[in-house]
């Protein structure tokens, strides 16, 4: 897998502390992973970006069903300047075609979306790819997978709460978790804890095992996004401390 930036000089260190040529290491040390929509109500997403990787934001992917496709690579070519200002990696969401076109170096896939093998083809080594998983035995077959030929990246568990972003979606809980942290115990695949997480339960999750995790409304609806990321980032440094 190879992942590509071009930051600018400020921030050609941070880069290359968080990709390697293989382009696996910046995901291996992401912690806190955001989901955000198009903002389309507050126009301001090139600031709230921004503003996210300034807070200690390590993965930003773009979630966004309402758009259309050309709106989507535009927001993405955003997307892209900032995470590479700031040293840091950016996501597509289920559509194979977008993540080539944008040149994306991380690709997330739900478990009804393209199979993992296809994906891989599709995106040529050229993504790093990651995977929802929502029981027991979806976690075993991403770890194996992780293992296997096809190569998957990373997964998610989840989702832990109930949340609006996944309506009719059942919450897995803290089990899941838990069972995820002793399933993974002596590989080096990452993985995420995603699902109603926020200020007021991080510190539960982290200590059930998560030592990652995907949010999104404790993020996209604070008033002061850069300090919201950094309140889950300690919140997860004071859980393992």
């Amino acid at each position: 897998m190879n992942v590509s930036h071009s930051p600018s000089k400020d921030s050609v260190s941070a880069a290359d502390a968080f990709t390697t040529a293989e382009g696996t290491s910046g995901l291996k040390a992401a912690r806190l992973y955001l989901c955000t929509d198009a903002r389309r109500g507050r126009g301001d997403f090139a600031e709230f970006v921004d503003a996210a990787f300034s807070g200690g934001v390590d993965i930003i992917q773009l979630r966004d069903k309402t758009i259309e496709a050309a709106e989507e690579l535009d927001l993405l070519a955003v997307l892209k300047e900032a995470a590479q200002r700031h040293g840091r990696l950016w996501a597509v969401n289920d559509r194979a075609d977008i993540a080539v076109l944008s040149g994306a170096p991380v690709f997330h896939i739900g478990q009804k979306d393209l199979p993992l093998p296809a994906a891989r083809t599709l995106l040529n080594g050229n993504a790093a790819i990651g995977l929802s998983s929502h029981a027991p035995d979806q976690v075993d077959a991403a770890l194996a997978a992780a293992a296997g030929p096809a190569g998957l990246d990373y997964f998610c568990v989840g989702p832990v709460w109930a949340t609006p972003t996944k309506p009719g979606r059942a919450a897995v809980g803290l089990d899941l978790v838990r069972y995820a942290a002793e399933a993974s115990t002596g590989t080096d695949v990452p993985w995420f804890a995603i699902g109603g997480i926020d200020h007021s339960n991080v510190r539960q999750v982290a200590e059930a095992g998560a030592g990652r995790i995907v949010v999104v409304r404790a993020i996209t609806e604070a008033e002061d996004p850069a300090a919201a990321a950094a309140s889950l980032l300690d919140a997860l440094d004071g859980a393992g401390s």
